[in-house]
């Protein structure tokens, strides 16, 4: 079963082209004219610990690092399985990789202009995020993320919170004949067990935590908030669960979280600002040409028509009275 996974997932990128699962595996060369492939003796040194050496195809070495590319590459739930498991299909397909690569560099594929075009857009795309992470890393500055902190502490201010236990019947009957017991002295926790018809919450003596107004219904929801710390509401609250005999054991403001709990949501949220503004810098001094499909002109805007607003005539000078 795994296997049958595994292959299907290497299909899959062999779909896509096996020059690009090889080049995923190197560094992308700089261009160059000599289209000769780089023999096996400048192959990067193994570090035994840090990048140990995992197959030699013809003298040029597999690393580690090669092997987390590629799973890298493959679909979550083939990357969610124990790398023990599936690390012989992937040096199975490392090392096909490296034997269809080589036979391309031997044939003098690697000069013509197909593999020279994508090797140009992959570097371009290489350059294009660590320009952009650049960017990004030196623009993040304590002062902006303490900024956008303040600012989410405004957009999200600390909402009041009640802890309420409540129990849950089906008719209004029951629920008052409830608070008559709880007036008389009527344990809460144990009714709620033995009566309520929410089986979480029962299970729990009713108890259902802190919550904030907005996260229960309506009903509910107005009857707890008006309700004082201690207090057992005096009616039964109607909501389209039924009827609910609600006590209020706790208030409190709900704590906001800390700059460290949101710090990835701000930074994610800074980062795509500054590469809007990265590449908003960018056009505002670029020379950009745009064509249509076939290469010609683009047809020129024509300008909005005016709108047509009646002139205002001015008044006319009245005529001297005639005497």
């Amino acid at each position: 079963m795994v296997n049958r996974v595994f292959r299907a997932a290497l299909l899959s990128m062999a779909a896509c082209g096996l020059a690009l699962a090889a080049h995923a595996q190197t560094p992308a060369p700089t261009p160059a004219p000599a289209a000769t492939p780089a023999p096996a003796a400048q192959a990067a040194p193994a570090t035994a610990d840090a990048d140990p050496v995992v197959a030699r195809v013809n003298g040029e070495a597999v690393h580690r690092s090669d092997v987390q590319r590629m799973v890298a590459q493959l679909p979550p739930q083939v990357q969610q399985m124990p790398l023990e498991m599936i690390y012989p299909a992937v040096i199975e397909q490392l090392v096909n990789s490296k034997l269809v690569a080589e036979a391309g560099y031997k044939a003098n594929l690697a000069g013509t202009p197909e593999v020279k075009d994508e090797i140009k857009r992959a570097e371009e795309r290489a350059v294009q995020r660590a320009y952009i992470q650049k960017e990004v890393q030196s623009r993040i500055t304590p002062a902006k993320l303490d900024e956008a902190y303040q600012a989410f502490l405004k957009q999200n201010p600390a909402q009041e919170e009640v802890k309420a236990a409540h129990i849950l019947v089906e008719k209004e009957d029951e629920a008052k004949a409830i608070i008559a017991q709880l007036k008389k002295g009527g344990d809460f926790a144990k009714l709620a067990k033995e009566k309520s018809k929410d089986p979480v919450a029962a299970e729990q003596g009713g108890d259902l935590g802190y919550f904030t107004k907005d996260t229960m219904v309506e009903p509910f929801a107005d009857a707890a908030f008006a309700m004082k710390k201690g207090e057992v509401s005096k009616e039964p609250v109607k909501t389209q669960f039924g009827w609910h005999i609600i006590k209020v054991e706790d208030k409190r403001t709900q704590p906001q979280p800390s700059l460290d709990e949101v710090k990835p949501q701000l930074e994610q949220q800074l980062s795509k600002d500054i590469v809007t503004n990265v590449v908003e810098d960018l056009r505002k001094v670029a020379k950009v040409e745009t064509f249509q499909l076939d290469g010609s002109p683009m047809p020129k805007e024509e300008p909005a028509p005016a709108t047509d607003v009646p002139a205002q005539t001015a008044p006319k000078a009245e005529e001297p009275k005639k005497n």
